[in-house]
């Protein structure tokens, strides 16, 4: 009930998330020409813009205790920055790559986490806080075939967690980090059926 719109700008506006302390908001923007990541009050005010790198930036979210966010971004250059332009303009977008960042709430001091030419997406920490779970399609090809991977979030090597065919995505933990939830389609990997 009482459903309130929180943003007006031309475009697109979405993929947001909250954080459950002192309630505000971050979620991707093209408000001011390129797709960035942006946090606001719970009101829709207090709008700030956290990145401003050339590229898509977006599914973020915030550590458990608010301090931090970590989402997914690509940093296209040279000709892959002018297609990235050119299909933005037309409201399209179609990363080659996806690499995974971390940062203070702010936005201050980015670190990337990811180096490795794949679709890294759905960054999401654990409930301990200093760890990250998110699906990639790294050694693929950049095929279909995701697994889950879990990776300390100041760097390091990223342990595999699924094995089975097909797409594991969008991981999120219990509170407890007792148990994680994620979809997948290995019931039947070859019709994208997903669960």
């Amino acid at each position: 009930s009482d459903a309130k719109n929180l943003t007006d700008s031309p475009g697109y506006d979405a993929e947001a998330t909250w954080c459950h302390r002192g309630g505000r908001i971050i979620f991707t923007s093209m408000r001011d020409g390129d797709l960035d990541l942006y946090s606001m009050d719970e009101t829709g005010g207090d709008v700030r813009r956290l990145t401003n790198t050339p590229g898509y930036d977006g599914g973020a979210f915030y550590s458990p205790d608010c301090s931090e966010i970590v989402w997914r971004a690509s940093r296209p250059e040279g000709k892959d920055l002018e297609e990235y332009r050119a299909l933005l303009k037309q409201n399209l977008i179609r990363p080659h790559s996806l690499e995974l960042f971390v940062a203070k709430a702010d936005g201050s001091d980015p670190r990337r986490l990811t180096s490795n030419g794949a679709a890294n997406f759905c960054p999401t920490f654990l409930p301990e806080g200093r760890r990250i779970i998110w699906a990639s399609n790294v050694g693929t090809a950049g095929g279909r075939e995701f697994d889950l991977y879990l990776m300390d979030k100041n760097g390091g090597a990223p342990e595999r967690v699924t094995t089975a065919p097909g797409f594991d995505g969008f991981p999120h933990m219990s509170p407890d980090g007792r148990w994680i939830v994620w979809a997948s389609n290995r019931a039947n990997p070859q019709g994208h059926e997903t669960n």
